[in-house]
């Protein structure tokens, strides 16, 4: 099959031909139907997180189950399915104690150099992506890596559920919480923070505050339900919101990834406020806050993938879709064929797409 493969950081992704071994026990083919470009892959591209190479990166993702290998009892093939590296086993602490995002079972959520499924050049290793692997024509995955849905739900929109939206909206609904009539503001307008502002818009939030660089991320968060939104230039944003507010919003959630916005995401808090850092913090930086602000009850926390327990929300996310309330029309930015994957990554680097899928034939 062809695979879009990572040789080393800051260079090109190259188009080789990778060989999948067949499913075994628990372990399910999926055809790739679409493929997302997401900020978390840019990040491993460019080396601010490590992963062993050569790797097919990619795990936004969507498809049509293949074949499936012996024990596997939850999917069949001609099954739709979305991908999700949340994959868990069911049977730890956490997942046992309902945090199957946390799985700690290696087994399972295998750590990154340990899977043998993909090969190249003859039998060389080619190491798989988050359990994923998805810039690819087909997957083996671990069955509890995959969620099925109905047929009718067209696999581009449930693609953009597999990760951007469940973590936005997740990061809002499972992590923070929010009750109904709270104030937040959401740093970022890429595909999780417009996401985000969704999740606030669902829960109910009586004031939601978009920030961004960009005036154009910015009227698409008046569509996803932002209320109010601050163009981040030469004014202090952190000022911004406050002025807004009267001194600050119970939640803030910054879907960048940068240590200055995680830093502002906790200074705009009124006193007693929650921060949820959803985006990837360079590996090995550090973030400064002021001591002084913690005598205030204000609380700072993370969020991996939307706290999700994606069985159950991923088709209940498509279910708010299909009625209207969820919005995942606004997020596609275009289409792409895998040859031109780069082009959508330096897009995407430039911020003034929001999701590109990545379209197999």
């Amino acid at each position: 099959m062809k695979a879009a493969v990572l040789h080393a950081p800051n260079e090109p992704l190259t188009i080789e031909e990778v060989t999948l071994q067949k499913p075994r026990a628990r372990e399910v083919l999926v055809r790739t139907a679409y493929a997302g470009l997401c900020h978390s892959d840019l990040h491993f591209i460019e080396g601010l997180y490590p992963h062993p190479l050569p790797t097919v990166p990619g795990h936004e993702v969507a498809g049509v189950v293949e074949a499936v290998g012996s024990d596997v009892t939850y999917l069949a093939p001609g099954d739709h399915v979305i991908g999700c590296l949340s994959v868990f086993c069911g049977a730890c602490m956490q997942c046992t104690s309902g945090r199957t995002v946390l799985c700690e079972n290696t087994e399972v959520k295998m750590v990154p150099g340990q899977s043998r499924r993909l090969s190249w050049k003859g039998g060389e290793v080619m190491h798989q992506f988050l359990n994923l692997s998805a810039f690819a024509e087909q997957m083996v995955v671990h069955e509890n890596a995959l969620v099925k849905i109905d047929r009718d739900v067209p696999l581009d929109r449930a693609t953009l559920v597999g990760c951007g939206v469940i973590t936005g909206v997740g990061a809002v609904i499972n992590t923070a919480r929010i009750p109904a009539g709270s104030t937040v503001a959401v740093i970022g307008c890429g595909g999780v923070g417009l996401s985000a502002v969704n999740g606030a818009a669902l829960a109910g939030a009586s004031r939601i505050i978009a920030l961004d660089t960009l005036p154009e991320k910015l009227e698409l968060a008046k569509e996803m339900g932002a209320t109010d939104t601050v163009l981040v230039g030469n004014d202090d944003p952190v000022q911004a919101v406050r002025d807004l507010t009267g001194g600050g919003v119970e939640y803030s959630f910054e879907c960048l990834g940068l240590k200055v916005t995680a830093e502002q995401s906790f200074a705009m808090l009124k006193p007693g406020g929650t921060a949820t850092i959803v985006g990837m913090v360079p590996f090995g930086q550090k973030i400064e806050l002021h001591g002084f602000d913690f005598l205030r009850e204000r609380r700072i926390q993370g969020s991996s993938m939307g706290s999700n327990h994606f069985r159950t929300d991923m088709p209940r996310l498509l279910r708010m879709w299909q009625q209207g309330r969820l919005k995942l029309d606004h997020l596609i930015s275009s289409k792409l064929k895998l040859a031109e994957i780069n082009d959508g990554f330096a897009r995407l680097k430039g911020g003034h797409v929001v999701r590109q899928l990545i379209e197999f034939g």
